[in-house]
């Protein structure tokens, strides 16, 4: 596969007024369409609309992995290493309070970098960075 096209997802969040803080103002998202039940985004390139459902909130568990416990559900974006360690300094830098706090795990191989943040709607978002963040990279055995 020679590219990659970008994605879409709906996910639901209680206030629009404290997911485009989030989303806007600390990861710097673009915002599209906006109203008083939505908003659209273009997180890195890939479209998500945060849809208002004020009676639910998101299924909490995790798995655990080599080193850590990981939240699931959870979603994200892949990134070259470059511009990962930008956002994560941006983020430390604002204070930002981690669910995982950045870090390189995997050493070797299928070295990554990954932190973990969750907005204030308890939707969890993974942020990789790799060397090489292809997809052969990405679906390479571990």
């Amino acid at each position: 596969m020679a590219s990659t096209s970008p994605f879409h997802l709906a996910f639901t969040v209680r206030d629009i007024g404290e997911t485009r803080a989030f989303f806007g103002g600390l990861l710097g998202c673009a915002e599209g369409f906006v109203s008083d039940t939505r908003v659209d985004f273009d997180f890195f390139g890939n479209h998500l609309v945060a849809h208002v459902r004020r009676d639910t909130a998101p299924v909490a568990g995790n798995i655990q992995t080599d080193e850590q416990r990981i939240p699931l559900p959870h979603f994200g974006v892949i990134l070259d290493l470059a511009a990962w360690e930008t956002l994560a300094e941006r983020l430390r830098g604002q204070g930002t309070k981690f669910l995982l706090e950045p870090r390189v795990r995997g050493k070797g191989a299928h070295e990554q970098a990954v932190m973990f943040l969750t907005d204030p709607s308890g939707n969890t978002f993974e942020f990789k960075g790799l060397k090489d963040p292809t997809p052969a990279q990405l679906l390479a055995r571990r």
